[in-house]
């Protein structure tokens, strides 16, 4: 692969990833996007993905082959090996020959050495202190990745990283909106309840909002359905 060829193809990664980043993007369509651009760009054989879940557990989210879905597979089976390394110490991990891997790997090794794998590199999902995966880069040969290509593999699984984590907290940030909104249009049906209530019994309002949480409270009804059935003429009291 030629110097200029592999700059082509890291541009115009990044330009797709830029692309995807957009409201409702597909978060598997994202990562898939980067195995592929890792294995089409750099010299690995295969590339995967470990993503954590909101509650810090990891699954495999996108791989480029087979062989690379079996070892992920066996890592998060036996929590072991140096994907699962990277991702607990938020921290590179290279093992540039399969051989040299730590005894508690040993599994690992084998069943690395058996799909044709020689080397491992794992790199983080990580931003300052949040790291929510991997980006793990299979070799079929020996040997360190060289340093622009361990660079070019960083950035974007970094601009991946960003993409999730801003994804997600759109999606907090919009529960607690929604959540806001709710209770804000509760409390408008629940003042025109008491209206209804205050009309039809005579009383204030401060009475009329006593029976309307009496009644919900007997009813087992949350406050605002029955204020809602109320004003629709639906409950009557």
């Amino acid at each position: 692969m030629t110097e200029r060829t592999q700059e082509e193809r890291l541009l115009e990664a990044f330009v797709a990833l830029a692309d995807t980043l957009v409201a409702g993007y597909d978060v598997v369509d994202l990562l898939q996007l980067l195995v592929e651009t890792c294995q089409a760009a750099l010299d690995v054989s295969a590339a995967g993905i470990l993503l954590a879940d909101e509650n810090g557990e990891l699954d495999l989210i996108a791989s480029t082959s087979e062989q690379s879905t079996v070892l992920e597979t066996l890592q998060l089976a036996a929590e072991q090996g140096p994907c699962i390394e990277c991702f607990r110490t938020s921290a590179a991990v290279s093992v540039p020959d399969m051989e040299d891997c730590p005894p508690d790997w040993a599994e690992f090794r084998d069943s690395a050495l058996e799909q044709g794998f020689e080397s491992v590199h794992a790199l983080p999902l990580r931003l300052r202190e949040i790291t929510i995966g991997t980006l793990n880069l299979f070799g079929a040969e020996k040997g360190d990745m060289a340093p622009r290509d361990i660079r070019a593999a960083q950035a974007l699984a970094d601009v991946a990283t960003i993409g999730i984590l801003h994804e997600r907290a759109v999606r907090e940030s919009n529960t607690v909106r929604d959540q806001l909104q709710n209770a804000l249009n509760s409390r408008v049906v629940i003042e025109q309840a008491k209206g209804v209530l205050a009309q039809t019994h005579g009383v204030p309002m401060e009475e009329a909002f006593a029976m309307l949480r009496s009644y919900a409270r007997a009813n087992r009804l949350p406050l605002a359905a029955v204020a809602d059935g109320l004003v629709r003429r639906t409950l009557i009291f």
